[in-house]
């Protein structure tokens, strides 16, 4: 059982010194920090905009009350105002995250398409040309 252990502390050493783990974390914190900033800029910027467009409309207080508030008992209502922002937060997020990729896409094709080094002759050739070189060595003495 101990062996077990150590067998599996030894895997799970080795699964975090990869390099893999550690981008994950780096994409995770900054894709909490966009997420973040998305949100502000759809809820401050755009839907006050949207709104405005079409006749001064709050978006965040849309809602459709299926029972009013009586009392101490809140109001039951669908709020598919805030739902309409969460879609164009996935939205800007998505397309965000489209162009990122498409413009690491092209990075690639650009660096596979760039010229490389000639192949290597074939060693049959290589060992022909040492052959010729020595020859023309002996020819010149």
């Amino acid at each position: 059982m101990k062996e077990e252990k150590q067998g599996f502390w030894k895997d799970f050493k080795a699964f975090i010194a990869r390099g893999n783990v550690a981008d994950m974390a780096v994409g995770i914190v900054v894709g909490t920090a966009f997420t973040a900033i998305v949100n502000s800029l759809v809820q401050e910027v755009i839907m006050p905009f949207v709104g405005w467009l079409i006749g001064g409309v709050n978006f965040s207080d849309l809602r459709v009350v299926l029972a009013p508030a009586s009392g101490e008992i809140p109001e039951v209502a669908i709020r598919y105002g805030s739902f309409l922002n969460q879609i164009i937060n996935f939205l800007i997020i998505s397309f965000t995250v489209f162009v990122m990729i498409r413009l690491l896409g092209k990075f690639r094709r650009k660096k596979e398409e760039a010229p490389k080094a000639p192949p290597a002759p074939p060693a049959d050739v290589v060992l022909l040309t040492e052959i010729r070189d020595l020859l023309k060595a002996r020819e010149g003495k």
